[in-house]
């Protein structure tokens, strides 16, 4: 059966823009369609993995899910997110100089971190519906949701995988560093999940400490194909300027060698740059399909499947990959200077000298940390503008049949 996956990328709070693309795929693109368009497999990993537990828990009214997800990322205040006091800036201070933390407290779930992040966990235990999760998996509503986190201490990625009735497949992946684990997924998987390392706090599960699943898989594709996705959206949270544009070159002042700024960048590099990579190698794929059946005929994907047992079987991928079209980074730093004025206290100052450290046009690392309805707001019109320029694309991507389509049919 035809299964059509949504994959959702890390990237901290430029996550509001996954909701402009939900945005539209529910309450615009049907109408083109005329009915809703299947999301079977939703695969997350950081904010991404809070979306997708979002969307997982609402699939019961899809009418709606579009408004409640929007309606969650407006709703949030940066000076409720964040409490910034003295003994958080004397404790991080500590930290970075190499501090012992202090011994974990029974039953604590959370240790480290330079940020109190304990606002942001209570949106996340308290916006999305966990318990509905179950029972839209067991209704058939979706067939799987996946998370994905990094274990500290190995530093392997797990994908926490929830479904109903079907049960894992026997041989995950190949590669030892990446472990499945069946579960019912709550609210300490997205939170440890979107754990950006150093940043927010580790959180432990089942006696085991986890971090930011976007340090080896920020773009969860192998998830959603894995459980019997054939058609993938994958959203990533970077801009990518055209290939010809020219360089604006930047005024000596301009101070881009700040250890913030090079943070940031760090931290597009750990967590953005990995769609691309992998959806060559998926059209890749693709292409020796399709030169397959030119070559040998429509047979071609049954024997070559029939000669690699003990690896996942070769089909042919639909996708589609959306991307901001405007640097995120640019937008932050223009709604930091807007921001400003509304906030208090060291939120404000904290605020104000993250934008300053970085760079005068762009700020990358507050791009990820500014957890604010107004930036949501902008982010979530620029998702839901990007999608629609793509309607096109989607009708194609939605009514797909191929010759390769019928080669996977007789598979």
């Amino acid at each position: 059966m035809s299964r059509v996956g949504l994959v959702l990328s890390g990237g901290g709070s430029r996550g509001a823009y996954e909701a402009g693309v939900v945005r539209y795929l529910r309450e615009e693109f049907p109408r083109r369609l005329g009915r809703h368009v299947p999301l079977d497999v939703i695969t997350g990993t950081s904010v991404g993995a809070i979306n997708a537990c979002f969307l997982a828990g609402t699939m019961e009214n899809l009418d709606v899910q579009a408004k409640r997800i929007c309606d969650a990322w407006r709703s949030l205040d940066l000076s409720e997110v964040f409490h910034v006091k003295w003994r958080d800036v004397w404790r991080a201070g500590r930290l970075l100089m190499g501090a012992t933390p202090p011994d974990a407290e029974p039953g604590e779930i959370r240790r480290s971190g330079l940020f109190n992040t304990s606002g942001l966990e209570r949106f996340v235990v308290r916006s999305i519906p966990w318990r509905q999760i179950t029972k839209n998996l067991e209704a058939g509503r979706l067939h799987a949701l996946t998370v994905s986190a990094t274990q500290v201490l190995t530093g392997a990625t797990v994908v926490f995988v929830d479904q109903a009735g079907d049960q894992l497949p026997p041989a995950w992946s190949r590669d030892p560093r990446v472990h499945a684990f069946r579960t019912r997924i709550g609210p300490f998987h997205a939170m440890a999940s979107g754990s950006i390392p150093m940043l927010f706090p580790p959180v432990q599960i089942d006696g085991h400490w986890y971090t930011d699943g976007g340090l080896r898989q920020n773009t969860p594709m192998s998830p959603a194909l894995r459980l019997g996705a054939d058609r993938l959206i994958v959203i990533s949270l970077k801009h990518k300027p055209p290939p010809r544009a020219e360089v604006e070159v930047a005024p000596e002042s301009d101070p881009y060698l700040s250890p913030l700024f090079l943070f940031g960048k760090a931290l597009n590099a750990l967590l953005l740059d990995h769609a691309d990579y992998d959806l060559d190698r998926l059209r890749h794929i693709n292409s020796i399909i399709e030169a397959g059946v030119r070559a040998f005929g429509e047979d071609f994907v049954n024997k070559m499947n029939g000669e690699m047992s003990g690896h996942a079987p070769l089909r042919y991928v639909h996708t589609m990959l959306l991307r901001p079209s405007v640097d995120i980074g640019k937008i932050a730093m223009d709604h930091a200077r807007r921001a400003a004025p509304r906030l208090g206290g060291l939120a404000r100052s904290t605020l104000m000298r993250l934008g300053r450290a970085e760079s005068k046009r762009e700020a990358d690392l507050l791009s990820y940390l500014f957890f604010d309805g107004d930036y949501a707001a902008e982010l979530i019109a620029l998702g839901h503008e990007d999608a629609r320029k793509l309607e096109g694309e989607f009708a194609a991507f939605f009514n797909a049949e191929s010759g390769v389509r019928k080669v996977e049919k007789s598979a």
